[in-house]
């Protein structure tokens, strides 16, 4: 078993209100689509109010190299890094007293918006007081389903090492992979989308030595996950990296998949738990955008109240990939839950894949 005992956040500086976002889009792609103010209602729809950014918009109208864009990228992720490990490390709701960085045993570093070798994780290690033993696991690819795949496999490391006190790291600088140029309705949408943001989550095995402020705080235990994989659908989400950098790859398709796909599968997880959807109190779902969490609710029988924290994570944040399920997540542990309730955590990426967890209040 493994334990989510905190999670930290770092929000990039730049917020970006999505009327801001719709005039520089206007402006930008006004030339190449005829019914411009037609497509412009995917802003609208998405229904995201602000975004955050690691640089100001004004940036995004001039022509930047990929690597400069990926300088970028290193600079702010070792920055912003830093900034949510000593948040979730020191976070006084839950920790009677700071982790220190020698103790933790390892870091789940995850990404798909900015290359690195040696990894960000490492750069971090130099600046910051972690033991030189401490075991390093960057996972670079999943795009929105990396959060919740970090946190599978850190519940898997916590049950090979029950002592272990692990971190998953989620940097997505997803504005830095903007292409001015592309002129396609994915590059559209995704610009009505996509947003930054950095989180990090303290997992620790159930052996791990480890003080709590308050022993009454319920916290999520993580008690099973499901990682699937939809054969020859690699064409449904992701990047083509040209030598401009990253171009995005989105499909209109993902809510129809959510709602055969992804359905089967939550079904067929918690069958094996002997358990159902009415079972789940808390549904702490990846926002990958208005129209997925409207096909969870769908397709899976739930109350529209279920997906409140993912829609206002989506609301004021926008899609950060990988980091935004652990901003929902941190909404569910700053609420008031009781014991013994169960969580069903869930985010779909590239590949096409699917990543699940089965969570219980402890």
């Amino acid at each position: 078993m493994a334990s989510i005992v905190s999670v930290g956040l770092c929000t990039p500086p730049y917020r970006i209100s999505q009327e801001k976002t719709v005039e520089f889009a206007r402006e930008l792609f006004q030339d190449s689509f005829h019914e411009i103010e037609r497509l412009l209602k995917v802003f609208e729809n998405g229904q995201i109010k602000e975004r955050y950014f690691s640089v100001p918009l004004e940036w995004f109208s001039k022509d930047h190299s990929f690597a400069e864009k990926n300088e970028i990228f290193i600079e702010k992720a070792v920055e912003f890094g830093i900034s949510a490990i000593k948040e979730c490390l020191h976070n006084p709701t839950y920790l009677q007293k700071p982790i220190p960085f020698e103790d933790i045993d390892a870091i789940f570093y995850i990404t798909s918006s900015g290359l690195a070798t040696p990894s960000i994780d490492a750069k971090i290690m130099n600046q910051l007081l972690f033991r030189k033993s401490c075991k390093r696991i960057p996972i670079w690819g999943l795009g929105c389903a990396g959060g919740a795949s970090g946190l599978s496999r850190a519940f898997e490391y916590c049950k090979a090492f029950p002592k272990a006190k692990v971190l998953v790291l989620s940097v997505e600088l997803c504005s830095l992979t903007f292409q001015k140029d592309d002129h396609s309705k994915s590059n559209l949408v995704g610009t009505s989308l996509f947003a930054d943001g950095v989180a990090c989550a303290l997992i620790t095995g159930s052996e791990a030595d480890l003080s709590l402020k308050d022993s009454s705080i319920a916290l999520p235990r993580i008690l099973a996950t499901q990682s699937m994989l939809m054969s020859d659908s690699e064409d449904v989400m992701g990047w083509s990296i040209r030598k401009e950098g990253f171009f995005v790859i989105f499909s209109k398709d993902i809510p129809t998949i959510i709602r055969t796909w992804v359905k089967s599968n939550v079904q067929n997880f918690l069958d094996e738990q002997e358990l159902t959807i009415q079972d789940i109190e808390h549904f702490v779902a990846h926002p990958g955008g208005k129209k997925v969490l409207e096909a969870y609710v769908e397709t899976l029988g739930m109350g529209q109240e279920k997906i409140n924290n993912s829609l206002e994570i989506l609301t004021n944040y926008g899609n950060m990939s990988s980091a935004t399920i652990l901003y929902v997540l941190k909404k569910f542990l700053e609420n008031s839950s009781k014991k013994g309730d169960l969580g069903l955590a869930a985010a779909v990426g590239p590949g096409f894949s699917s990543e699940l967890l089965l969570l219980r209040w402890e």
